[in-house]
């Protein structure tokens, strides 16, 4: 109970909810010397737990989610690198027209890996974790993310031959930047977004190119042209990772927000409150001891330690 608590909410907030509900008395340090103890331990016994089985049971398509978010350490702030492993059934077959009314299943199964670290040795935790998962075909897999560079040349290196599938919503992101430099705020720039997603889903690069040309057909006075250049470029260097319109019609996810909300719920949330600052070696295994508790696997771990 001290733990669950203590890695949703601050040790000051799981300390007051323990003696009020449970009537003990543990202080605020204590149920923190306690979390990160028992997040170190459930890190070592990873290999242990039955989540390969879990994996080769559940059906639907093979996910690897990755971003990054910040961490106050006592270094200073840094990256703490996040990579969700998933299995998630296909929903309902959809035109790019009907994408905001699409309720894509929730995964079946999940695993979760944090790290301070660089990317290449991201890299190596994250084939690491698939071996574990018994993912070793890298051409079932499908990788997630946003528009960051070491994400795509992480699973260019790493996973060669996997799906690739840039965020929407951080592409979708860039075409609101070149609809407000040509429209402003409003209404017009509103709509002018509206018909960029579509373009964007209906046929990825080359919509997009499309879309452009309109708004430079189109352009009032005072718009910035030259603002559209770098949402081109952008998504020139993303081409083979926009094909939405096949991911839709295959039921497939196009947004990597498994591992936002993580990092939102988990990392943002839980360790970026006021005043905090984490030792480094404590965050990883603190990220991933929350993200065990949110799971089936909880029970077993706690039945076995």
């Amino acid at each position: 109970m001290a733990c669950l608590l203590g890695v949703h909410g601050s040790f000051e907030k799981a300390e007051i909810a323990l003696r009020e509900v449970a009537g003990w008395k543990l202080d605020d340090n204590t149920i923190r010397l306690l979390c990160h103890a028992t997040a170190s331990r459930a890190s070592s016994t990873r290999e242990q737990r039955e989540t390969a089985e879990a994996f080769a049971q559940a059906k639907g398509d093979i996910e690897l989610q990755i971003d990054a978010g910040k961490i106050n350490t006592l270094d200073g702030w840094r990256d703490v690198k996040v990579a969700v492993f998933d299995r998630r059934e296909p929903g309902e077959p959809i035109t790019p027209s009907e994408w905001e009314r699409r309720d894509l299943p929730r995964p079946t199964v999940r695993a979760v890996i944090a790290a301070v670290e660089e990317a290449t040795a991201f890299g190596d935790r994250c084939v690491a974790e698939a071996k574990r998962l018994g993912l070793t075909d890298p051409m079932k897999m499908n990788v997630l993310g946003d528009g960051a560079e070491w994400i795509w040349n992480l699973a260019d290196q790493r996973f060669p031959g996997a799906s690739q599938c840039l965020d929407f919503w951080h592409g979708s992101g860039h075409l609101a930047e070149g609809a407000k430099a040509v429209f402003g705020s409003g209404a017009e720039a509103e709509a002018a977004l509206d018909r960029g997603k579509l373009r964007l889903l209906e046929d990825g690069y080359w919509g997009v190119t499309e879309w452009i040309g309109e708004l430079t057909a189109n352009m009032p006075a005072g718009g910035d042209g030259a603002a559209l250049g770098p949402v081109l470029n952008y998504f020139a260097g993303h081409q083979t990772r926009v094909n939405y319109v096949l991911r839709l019609r295959r039921g497939q996810s196009i947004g990597s927000g498994l591992v936002e909300g993580t990092i939102k719920q988990l990392v943002n949330i839980r360790m970026k409150q006021t005043g905090a600052r984490w030792k480094v070696e404590h965050v990883p295994p603190l990220v991933e001891f929350a993200a065990l508790s949110l799971g089936p696997e909880w029970d077993a771990f706690w039945k076995q330690n």
